[in-house]
């Protein structure tokens, strides 16, 4: 287990986005963290307090959290400094980066010889088996996206939260670095090899009751051409009986493809459904969640009905307002 409660390490992250993993464990996991670590150059700020990593141990902190996903999942050669020293003054260190901390040789001697542990979250333990399509027991709702980044761990974190709160049987099924750090489980997708991701996330969905909900996190997105095979993955491995479109209105172009336009809400709407019923013919679009950050509060209520109007969905910011209207729709189906 790692060992909490975290000092997040947000390095040079170059943009807020960029800060993603560390901006979710404050958001869903506050009590696990202490503060936030940066580097010289950091343009990331998730609002804890800045601390240097001897303030961290100040305040309990037992594990350091590489709380920044770059493109590509890399190690930074400038924040090794940082880390090694870390490790010399007691911290654990935690990731999430395709870049394992174990493959990096000067970490894992320096963890050797001031006993500490290096966790790499993004390590499938399982072996998954090939998906099989077979239906399974239980309800499923899946969050699909116009862009990476755009919130759908978000809205399935607070739609968890909602329907829980309903008296709804639900889980959160975390399949993201970030899920995983902040519930303790889940099944790193992306770093699944390709043939057995569909098969990962039935693994992750057994058979359960008739009236329990799955809540899958969503990951990538139908339309980025970077990342639209983990969204496939979950698509037909989850068979989902119901869908989310989950849109980020302030946008120019895809995240990391300047020369990529976002795809509107309705296209993703159907592309999703018609191969969301390859698995499950039954499978439903119920509802819209739009993340609202860069807007003020009228500008966010005005764009929500103005979707809600044109797409005939309820349509809701749940970081924001809550998610309460889209536990209702799956109360409802």
């Amino acid at each position: 287990m790692i060992k909490t409660p975290y000092l997040l390490f947000l390095g040079d992250a170059p943009d807020q986005l960029a800060a993603k993993v560390a901006q979710g464990i404050k958001d869903w996991r506050p009590e696990n963290a202490v503060g936030q670590f940066r580097l010289e150059g950091c343009k990331a700020d998730v609002g804890l307090s800045d601390m240097t990593l001897a303030e961290g141990l100040e305040a309990g902190a037992k594990t350091l959290v590489i709380g920044v996903a770059n493109r590509g999942g890399q190690i930074s050669q400038m924040w090794k400094e940082a880390l090694i020293e870390a490790l010399a003054m007691g911290y654990d260190l935690a990731s999430g980066l395709h870049n394992l901390l174990n493959d990096e040789a000067d970490l894992v001697a320096a963890a050797k010889k001031h006993g500490r542990i290096l966790h790499d979250v993004r390590i499938p333990t399982v072996e998954y088996p090939i998906a099989t399509g077979v239906k399974r027991t239980g309800k499923r709702v899946l969050a699909v996206g116009t862009d990476c980044s755009v919130g759908k761990m978000y809205t399935a974190l607070a739609l968890d939260v909602a329907m829980r709160e309903r008296g709804m049987k639900s889980t959160f099924r975390a399949t993201g670095q970030t899920g995983i750090l902040i519930t303790g489980d889940g099944v790193p997708l992306d770093a699944v090899v390709a043939d057995f991701m569909a098969g990962s996330v039935e693994y992750l969905t057994p058979d359960n009751d008739p009236d329990h909900w799955d809540v899958i996190e969503g990951q990538g997105s139908l339309f980025h051409v970077s990342y639209s095979g983990v969204t496939m993955a979950l698509i037909h491995g989850g068979q989902p009986d119901a869908l989310i479109i989950s849109h980020e209105p302030t946008r120019e172009h895809m995240r990391g493809l300047p020369d990529y336009k976002v795809p509107d809400m309705a296209a993703i709407r159907d592309v999703a459904l018609t191969l969301a019923k390859v698995a499950n013919p039954d499978c439903k679009v119920v509802g819209i969640s739009v993340n609202t950050q860069h807007m003020s509060e009228e500008e966010a209520r005005s764009y929500l009905d103005k979707v809600e109007a044109e797409m005939g969905l309820p349509a809701v910011d749940p970081f924001r307002h809550g998610a309460e209207r889209l536990a209702e729709a799956l109360a409802a189906l």
